[in-house]
């Protein structure tokens, strides 16, 4: 069974870079719902992982630290690893 790869801040921020097409550093550090969207529908395409959050864990998610914990938690969840 292979270890997982878990997203980490770096492709979080990257991912959140494609919405509007931005560089890397100019990622704020507080996630709006259109970013957190965004950034759910990515992952999901990334990982192959479909996120099913409630709407308390969709706004418990206010940051990019928040968003790299919860879609951590997901891959762990799933137990998949990416090639």
């Amino acid at each position: 069974m292979s270890t997982p790869v878990l997203p980490d801040r770096a492709e979080v921020v990257e991912m959140l870079a494609a919405f509007g097409q931005r560089a890397a550093d100019s990622v704020p550090e507080a996630l709006g719902s259109l970013e957190l969207t965004w950034l759910t529908v990515e992952f999901e395409q990334r990982y192959g992982i479909e996120l099913d959050l409630s709407d308390e864990q969709f706004e418990a998610v206010r940051t990019v630290d928040d968003a790299v914990a919860v879609l951590r938690g997901a891959v762990l969840a799933a137990g998949v690893a990416r090639s």
